[in-house]
Formats: C-alpha cells, sequence, structure tokens
C-alpha cells in the first residue's frame, strides 16, 4: 500500500506552456521535475537540441583508445570480455562490431552462468591467453577483477577495464585503462550509464579518431537494448542516446532483430521502452538464463538470414521454458513462506532450494521485493556446492552496499544499487540473512507501512483517450529517473471482476467514475487481492496497446484508497469466483469421461484440429459457466484468452492432441484448407478462423501460407491483416522455402513444446 502525495500547484512559466503545448498536464509534469526553460524542454523532449558529453571526459579514456589502436596497428588480437545479460551482450557485439570494422583481430568470451557466473574467470582467462590474446577489454564487467588482471599483466597482456559497477572500496584494479562512470561526478550526463553506454563512448572515441565520428550510429539500436535491459536511470546522456536508440531499432537492420520482432509479433515501427522491457528483453536475457549467451556476437551481426532465423526460434524456445522455469520456482518461493512465516519477520527476504536455476531467480526475487517490499535473495544451493543467487532491492535500499558489510560472509560479490549477484558457502546462509536484514534496517531506517506514491495528475475517466496517450508519450522514454505519469480518478466503484492470465492472476475489471464513464483496468498479479465493493479513488497509467491490429487503452491499477466521506450504501461485496478444477489428463477412457458434461447446463467444448464433434473453436467460445478444455491449446496466450472470454467457474481438463505438430502434417491439413477456400470462398481465407481450425497459432499460419507460396502452389493476391486472398498455383522460390522450412519447423517444434508442458505440468500452475 501507498501513501499517495497529490500533486502539488504549480505554476508553468507562460513561455514553456506555450511550446509545450497539448494537454496542461505535460508542461505541469515537466516543470515538476526541474524543466522550466523552453531550451530544457526542447533538449529533453528532442534529441536533436541535445549537446552530449564528450567520451574523452572520461579519465582514462585516451590511455584506452591510443593501446587500443596500437594492438590494431600492430596486428595483436583483441579478446572483448562481456556478460551474459542483455546489457552485456549489446556490449560485447558493439565492441566487436566496432573493432572488426576498424580491422582489429578480436575474439570475444562471455562466461556462461551455471558453469563461471559473472566476471572474469582466471581459468577461462588462460585458455583466451592461450588463443593468442594480447589484449583484453572487458565491457559491463572487470571492475573488481584483481586476481585476473594480476595474471593477465604476470603473462604481459595488457587489461582494459569498461564496466559501469560499483567501485570496488579501497584502490582500483592495476588495469591499464579503467573506463567508468562512477569514476566522474555523480552530476555527469554520462554517470548514470550502463555497461552498453560505456562500450558506445569507447567505440565513439575510436571512430573519432579513425575520423569516421557518424560510423558510431550504426550500434545505438544496441544501445536501446541494453538500457532499457538494466534498468539504467533514464537522465543526461542515457536518455539521450535511449532517444536515438529508440529510432533506430525501429527500422534496425540486423536480420536476428528482424526475425526476433516476426516471431513475438512485434511491430518495429511501435516499438519502445515497454517493448523492450517485456518482450525483446526477456528474449535475448533467456538466452544467458539457460544456454551460452556468445551466440549472441553473431545473432546481432550476421548477414545469413537462415541463421538469424534458426537462432531467433531458439530464443522463443528459451524463452518459452524461462517462463515454465519462473513459474514454478516463484510457487515454489510462496510455499517456502507459507511453511515458515517467520522468513517475513527478516528486513531482507532470503530464500534458497538446491534445484532453482541460477538463470531465473533473479527474475523472481524482483517480483518478491515488489510484493513484499522488502530486498530480496533467490539462492540455488546443489548439493556439495556454493549457493550462487540473485539480489533485487526496493526504493531506500542500496542492495550492494548492505551485502558488502557481509563480506567476511561471502565467496565473491558485485552489482549496484538495485540487483546484485552473490556466492557464499551454504552453512553461512542463515547467518547472511541475519546479517543482510541488519544491514537493511540501518539503511532503511523505520520504513513506512505506506510507500509514497507521487500522483502527476487527477483526471476524470472522460478525459483517458488515445489522444491525451500520445500527449504523454512526448515525455517518453520512460523508466527510472523518469517514470510513467501516474494519474488518479476519484470516486469510482467496480462493477465487474474477471480473472485473466494462463494462472487466472490478474484481474480486469471495469470501473465506472462518478459520472457514470467505464473503463477497463487490468490489475497484475491481484490473484489474491481485494478489490473494494465500495467508492475508492483509483491511481493507475495508462498508455497504448496494440491488440490484434486494434490499437486501444491500457489501464494498468497501481493504488486505491477508499473514500472516505463517501455516503453509506447497502453493497455486497465484489466476489472474485473460485475456479473448480477437474483434471482428466491421464485418464484412460477420456470420452466416457466427457458425456456427463455434456448434459450440463451452460457448458462449452473448446477443441481444435477436428478432435471433439460438435465442439467451439477458440472464435466461437462466449461467457459462460463451464468450459471443457478437450484439446491442447497451441500456446500459453490462446488458452489465456480463452479463459478470459469464458471466465467460468468450472473447468474439466482433457489432454487431446491434435497431431498436427509435424511438418508433413500440418502442410497437407493447410493444403486442404486452402483448396476449400479455392473453390467454395474465391480464395478468401480468414487467417484467424484457419488458425483455429489448425489448432495452431496465427503466426504459424502465415508461416505455413507463405511456404506453400514458395512451393509454387498458391500466389497470394491480396493480404489485408486477417483476409488473405490466394489464388492456384505460382513460382517457386527455392532459396525463400529452404528457409521458410527452417522457420516453420522451428515454431512447430514450439508448440509441439508447449502440448507436452501442457500434458504433464500441474493445472493449478496452467490455469
Amino acid at each position: 500500500m501507498y501513501e499517495w502525495l497529490n500533486p502539488k500547484p504549480i505554476t508553468v512559466p507562460s513561455a514553456l506552456r506555450t511550446f509545450v503545448g497539448g494537454h496542461l498536464l505535460v508542461a505541469e509534469t515537466l516543470a515538476r521535475r526541474g524543466i522550466t526553460t523552453v531550451e530544457a524542454a526542447q533538449a529533453f523532449m528532442d534529441p536533436r537540441a541535445a549537446s552530449p558529453a564528450s567520451a574523452l571526459d572520461f579519465p582514462d579514456m585516451e590511455r584506452a583508445v591510443t593501446r587500443i589502436e596500437e594492438a590494431i596497428r600492430k596486428g595483436e588480437r583483441i579478446c572483448v570480455w562481456g556478460d551474459f545479460d542483455v546489457d552485456g551482450q549489446t556490449a560485447t557485439t558493439l565492441l566487436v562490431a566496432t573493432l572488426r570494422e576498424l580491422g582489429a583481430d578480436v575474439i570475444h568470451h562471455i562466461p556462461v552462468r551455471e558453469l563461471e557466473s559473472h566476471g572474469v574467470n582466471v581459468q577461462q582467462l588462460a585458455r583466451v591467453i592461450d588463443l593468442g590474446a594480447q589484449l583484453l577489454l572487458t565491457c559491463d564487467t572487470g571492475i573488481d577483477a584483481y586476481e585476473a588482471i594480476d595474471y593477465a599483466n604476470a603473462h604481459g597482456v595488457s587489461f582494459i577495464i569498461t564496466d559501469h559497477h560499483e567501485l570496488p572500496e579501497g584502490a582500483l584494479p592495476p588495469a591499464y585503462a579503467i573506463i567508468n562512470p562512477h569514476l566522474l561526478p555523480e552530476t555527469h550526463a554520462l554517470a548514470a550509464l550502463p555497461g552498453v553506454g560505456v562500450a558506445y563512448k569507447l567505440a565513439e572515441a575510436l571512430y573519432a579518431q579513425a575520423g569516421r565520428p557518424e560510423a558510431v550510429r550504426q550500434h545505438l539500436d544496441l544501445v536501446a537494448l541494453g538500457i532499457v535491459a538494466d534498468v539504467a536511470q533514464i537522465t543526461g546522456d542515457t536518455r539521450y542516446l535511449l532517444q536515438l536508440g529508440l529510432s533506430e531499432l525501429r527500422e534496425t537492420s540486423r536480420l536476428g532483430l528482424q526475425e526476433m520482432f516476426k516471431l513475438a509479433q512485434v511491430l518495429p515501427a511501435q516499438i519502445n521502452e515497454e517493448t523492450i522491457g517485456f518482450i525483446i528483453g526477456p528474449r535475448l536475457n533467456a538466452l544467458g538464463r539457460l544456454s551460452d549467451a556468445n551466440i549472441i556476437v553473431d545473432f546481432l551481426t550476421t548477414g545469413d538470414q537462415i541463421q538469424a532465423r534458426i537462432l531467433a526460434a531458439q530464443f522463443e524456445n528459451l524463452n518459452l521454458e524461462r517462463k515454465r522455469l519462473c513459474t514454478e520456482v516463484e510457487a515454489a518461493t510462496e510455499a517456502q513462506i507459507a511453511h515458515d512465516p517467520s522468513l517475513l519477520e527478516y528486513e531482507a527476504l532470503v530464500l534458497a532450494h538446491a534445484q532453482w536455476p541460477t538463470g531465473v531467480v533473479g527474475i523472481v526475487a524482483s517480483r518478491l521485493a515488489e510484493r513484499y517490499n522488502k530486498p530480496t535473495i533467490l539462492l540455488s544451493t546443489p548439493a556439495n556446492e556454493v549457493a550462487r543467487g540473485s539480489a533485487r532491492s526496493v526504493p531506500g535500499c542500496n542492495i550492494t552496499e548492505a551485502i558488502a558489510t557481509q563480506r567476511t560472509l561471502l565467496e565473491r560479490f558485485g552489482g549496484h544499487a538495485q540487483a546484485a549477484g552473490v556466492a557464499l558457502a551454504q552453512d553461512n546462509i542463515p547467518a547472511f540473512r541475519r546479517g543482510l536484514s541488519r544491514a537493511v534496517k540501518e539503511q532503511r531506517g523505520t520504513v513506512a507501512s505506506k510507500q509514497p506514491l507521487q500522483i502527476d495528475g487527477i483526471v476524470p475517466f472522460a478525459d483517458l483517450s488515445l489522444a491525451l496517450v500520445d500527449d504523454l508519450e512526448r515525455l517518453a522514454p520512460f523508466g527510472a529517473g523518469n517514470p510513467p505519469l501516474t494519474l488518479a480518478t476519484r470516486n469510482v466503484r467496480a462493477h465487474s471482476v474477471n480473472q485473466i492470465g494462463r494462472n487466472g492472476d490478474h484481474l480486469a475489471i471495469t470501473i465506472e467514475d462518478g459520472s457514470g464513464t467505464p473503463q477497463r483496468v487490468i490489475w497484475w498479479r491481484a490473484q489474491q487481492e481485494d478489490v473494494p465493493a465500495e467508492a475508492f479513488d483509483l491511481a493507475y497509467t495508462v498508455r497504448a496497446n496494440t491488440f490484434r491490429g486494434e490499437r486501444r487503452l491500457q489501464i494498468e491499477w497501481l493504488d486505491s484508497r477508499l473514500v472516505q466521506a463517501a455516503p453509506p450504501v447497502d453493497l455486497q461485496p465484489i466476489e472474485i469466483p473460485h475456479r473448480v478444477i477437474e483434471d482428466y489428463r491421464r485418464e484412460p477412457h477420456p470420452q466416457v469421461l466427457l458425456t456427463p458434461w455434456l448434459a450440463r447446463e451452460g457448458v462449452q467444448i473448446w477443441a481444435e484440429g477436428n478432435t471433439c464433434e460438435g465442439a467451439k473453436t477458440r472464435l466461437q467460445l462466449e461467457s459462460g459457466p463451464v468450459l471443457i478444455l478437450w484439446s491442447i491449446p497451441p500456446g500459453p496466450e490462446e488458452l489465456a484468452t480463452a479463459l478470459e472470454t469464458v471466465s467460468p467457474q468450472e473447468v474439466a481438463v482433457f489432454s487431446n492432441d491434435p497431431d498436427l505438430d509435424t511438418h508433413n502434417k500440418f502442410i497437407n491439413r493447410l493444403a486442404g484448407s486452402v483448396n476449400y477456400a479455392l473453390k467454395h470462398k474465391e480464395g478468401k481465407i480468414s487467417v484467424a478462423a484457419l488458425a483455429a481450425a489448425m489448432a495452431h497459432r496465427e503466426k504459424t499460419v502465415r508461416l505455413g501460407l507463405a511456404w506453400l507460396t514458395a512451393y509454387g502452389a498458391l500466389t497470394i493476391v491480396h493480404d489485408t491483416g486477417n483476409v488473405i486472398t490466394v489464388t492456384r498455383n505460382g513460382t517457386q522460390d527455392p532459396s525463400a522455402l529452404t528457409q521458410l522450412t527452417v522457420e516453420l519447423q522451428a515454431m512447430l517444434e514450439e508448440t509441439a513444446a508447449y502440448r507436452r508442458h501442457f500434458a504433464r505440468t500441474g493445472v493449478e500452475i496452467l490455469l
């Protein structure tokens, strides 16, 4: 819960108000955030008006550039050593691509999380030196690599650090050069750069020295990815670079990203910081969390379309696995807390388990930190190994500083104010929990039961529109240091509540304000929350969301408070219906068990792929009390949409596989459907209807139609989005057919993997 801070009255200078125009809230927000002149507002909203700082402001930049130029001139091998998160991935790619273009002999190494963890491992460093590296250039890591630097120096290898993590106490490591924003004044425009931002400034200096200063802009799309994924402060030149980077990302020429956008159904022109944070970033992060991230350099630099498609499909599968693991780990953490509630009595929440994958514990720690308003550390504790894990913090706590107070208990640690990694002996976990909690308490003091929530504007529901959203978007990109606007509407009432999402853990609530204007509000992760039954004030954020080609408002619940002076009325509490689930997936005679359900009132059978006579497809479902899941859905999104549409109180779960996930079966069924459309519907095909009939995702059906076109079986003459018109025969394109075969196979394998997951995973997780 929050303590609401209402917007303070402010007088906007007339010149600023005239310059900004539009809704007054935009100019007021700028003024409240310290931007009160026309010049400052112009530089904030338009990067072309900004004056970025020089790369040479870094103390060791000239020294680093001189050494790298010397290595290029002498033909010395340079190794770029990165990190496995998105910031490290993009920084590594940026430096490798820059050095290649400048003629360097360059190799790279990104640690494998499960084998090496973060940092510069001396054993791997020895291997790199054996491969002939004479200059080691780190990015997003290395600031505490004392042992590795000593080893490199002893073997005559120069060591240049580019990093953004906090400086260690005491003397800096004896590297040849250190480029780190923490060596600059806190108010410097470059002080908030993440690892990829530091790498970009080094590349900027190298290109400038080579007489090609504009060439560095080709890497701005990578910078945008790293800034958002690393949750960097969107201030100073970090904001400037993100603004430019988003523009580059929307028109990126990188084949890997283009293929990723297709699979994730991302419209490049609409990419913003939320797209990176919730769609692109997680897919890239899944690589580093669950696999070997070294392939990312190939993915982000390849000119081979087939390789780009194969790798993008692999990342899509890894992301699906990442989601599954996060769900399982989160459920396990809540079970631990339920079993031992005393864990919540500590100022820091420290949980451990032998089977938690280290690659996903940071994601779950972030969720728990937000849920319990406590810094959270999740540790993986395999037998006979040190415990390794990730920490996530909350406002008012520098988690890395708090962890540092317990350094005598730790094998290693590192990070920044809001996130860190740790490793320690398992026997030290209880003492670490106690000591960390003391340190957190000292930092946060007596934390109020309610955290402050700054309200930026009070608006009626009738004022919420896409036009208002577009106006507010002029203040974007949003993030740490420039949060999205928090709006509030007073004296509202909830009229309906529906559980949505795969696990029913989100709520879709229809709310009306005092004028009777309704709005649909999403409350994320609110399964256990109570929606007020009486009048309340609502705090929320609002942005645009595109769903199935339609752009619409998305209002997201942040907090509520009861209206104190509301007149007494006789209200029935709003109840979130309890869903009864019957699991028949392992029953040997499902048809027999289905019969009694068919006699029920309001029953609907959802089945696709001709697996059940008289059933409905996803497009025919409607609200009702009973839903039978007869065939396995093609993916979690389709399942979530069906559950949201029907909102059933009872669900019977079967697991009939439509058996259309192999290439030949899929293409043969698709070709038959196309022939039917040619004979009976003048060649007009509804993609949504065809996907439902095929028991597949729409993007898979589209890919199948593209395959038939490349095969020469048909020609697409018109495509309006959902309706495609085709004619018989066409021109075969062997090159495209080869590429599409690889991509289609990957999509079919992804769907098959989800169906296997559906068949064996607990229904409480699926639904």
